[in-house]
């Protein structure tokens, strides 16, 4: 399977977007794990890494690997680069999503959509309030210094259908996304910083005149 510079990946796409929807009460087992990683990331104002990101088929062959860095800072900002040849920035001012495609000379802006299904990107940019109302969570102490959380969304046409979140000396180490095409995703981040402060023009694109702006009224 070749995946396309335009879906680079399932976790790639899920990452710009943002939660903001109304699901059900959540048990109580639930809210005493999403309190636990509600505790742990509430920590991060600002989180800053270089990734590796592979994406592997249903028989867990890999198909694609890419490279790149990261910014988020609460609330609602995100910023998103892949190295070339598969170059692509993807940014959130807070209000709108812009993916831009150097290569294409396109960019396309999306609205923050209020109907998007849960996403990782809620647990780095955005509000981890209320986890346990949008995920069933379970947690797995691996080793002395590592312990994982897994999130399954409860709104039935989410994006994903799993998220593991592997934390190391109490850092988020590694992201494993199962979508509903069996297929996985990983991110492995490097160089960690965290709640440094972070510049507003770092979540801006300037585009030249002679790239092709696109403007949308749903999700990419």
């Amino acid at each position: 399977m070749t995946m396309t510079k335009r879906t680079s990946g399932p976790l790639l796409l899920v990452l710009t977007l943002m939660l903001s929807v109304a699901l059900p009460v959540a048990a109580n087992g639930d809210e005493d794990q999403a309190a636990a990683l509600s505790a742990k990331l509430s920590n991060y104002t600002t989180f800053q890494a270089s990734f590796t990101q592979y994406l592997a088929d249903s028989r867990g062959e890999k198909v694609q690997e890419t490279h790149g860095d990261l910014k988020a800072r609460r609330p609602g900002y995100f910023y998103w680069r892949t190295d070339p040849p598969m170059e692509q920035v993807i940014v959130s001012n807070g209000t709108e999503v812009t993916v831009y495609d150097p290569d294409l000379l396109q960019a396309t802006v999306y609205p923050m959509d209020q109907q998007l299904s849960a996403t990782p990107a809620l647990l780095l940019s955005g509000e981890i309030d209320d986890l346990a109302e949008s995920f069933r969570i379970s947690h797995e102490q691996v080793n002395s210094n590592s312990e994982r959380f897994t999130l399954e969304p409860r709104q039935p046409d989410s994006m994903f259908l799993q998220l593991r979140l592997l934390f190391v000396d109490g850092v988020l180490d590694e992201m494993r996304l199962f979508d509903a095409m069996e297929q996985l995703s990983v991110l492995m981040f490097d160089d960690v910083v965290l709640n440094e402060d972070i510049a507003d023009d770092r979540f801006t694109i300037d585009l030249d005149d002679s790239v092709d702006v696109i403007r949308e009224q749903g999700r990419p």
